[in-house]
């Protein structure tokens, strides 16, 4: 029992003595009391629900007013559960707003708007944490990534793991660098390889033949990585992994190409 309720039971004798005073027929009396009951369990007092009502109409306002910038904060709120995060983007599909994938150039902690639509927040990617989120963004400071090894080599390794880089790579996040998913999986190994190396001599204060010719910056040091000349993974494998890495389809759904069949069923 609710206090409420608990505080309206305790009255329950007095009400009905004063109701038999009253001339009140006893079983009346107890019906009418029952429905107050009943009504302590859900109602709201004045003050109560005056105050949802305000907050009903702001969020209605926000919402009719500023849809992205609305539902980019509703998501950004609810980025722990996949079931709300889930339902919210099938709202912004409803409403006609685009929900991005992730991406290692754009994408901030959580969801923000950009030119219309909404990216999708590092935060809500499976297995990467707050210490890799922020390591990448300061990174990004200097510029764009251009590669996955030009990642590799300016980001932290402590905080961005290969379990990062496979959450990322599968969710999609560098898929604005050109490369398919199923070529970085297989040069993952090798990016992080000579991003430990590049990392590594600059820690021992190693200069390259580039930064010993004058301008000596992050730029230089990067060393292009040949792709290898392999198909894409299929589309229910990206999708597969999409759902495992963010917790739902983004770029597609897998009953997308049967959409017309269930409306025909109703």
């Amino acid at each position: 029992l609710t206090p409420t309720v608990d505080i309206l039971a305790a009255q329950k004798e007095t009400f009905l003595s004063g109701a038999t005073e009253n001339g009140v027929d006893p079983r009346t009396a107890e019906e009418i009391f029952d429905l107050m009951a009943y009504f302590a369990g859900y109602g709201f007092n004045k003050s109560h629900s005056a105050a949802y009502a305000l907050l009903a109409y702001q969020t209605a306002y926000l919402k009719a007013h500023y849809p992205v910038q609305f539902m980019a904060s509703l998501l950004s709120s609810v980025v722990a559960n996949s079931d709300k995060v889930t339902g919210y983007i099938e709202e912004c599909r409803r409403l006609g707003i685009e929900v991005l994938p992730p991406d290692v150039n754009e994408s901030q902690v959580s969801f923000t708007p950009l030119a219309g639509r909404i990216r999708f927040g590092l935060a809500a990617v499976k297995n990467v944490g707050l210490g890799a989120i922020e390591s990448i963004i300061n990174a990004r400071r200097e510029g764009p990534f251009r590669s996955l090894e030009d990642f590799c080599e300016r980001v932290d390794l402590r905080a961005v793991n290969r379990r990062v880089l496979e959450s990322l790579i599968a969710g999609g996040a560098f898929d604005s660098l050109g490369w398919k998913r199923a070529q970085l999986f297989l040069m993952l190994d090798a990016a992080l390889e000579q991003g430990q190396k590049v990392q590594e001599d600059r820690k021992r204060g190693q200069l390259s033949l580039f930064d010993m010719g004058g301008s000596g910056g992050w730029e230089e040091t990067a060393q292009a990585l040949v792709p290898p000349d392999v198909p894409e993974y299929p589309l229910p494998k990206l999708l597969a992994m999409e759902k495992e890495t963010l917790g739902f389809y983004i770029t597609a759904h897998p009953v997308a190409d049967y959409e017309w069949q269930l409306e025909l069923l109703g």
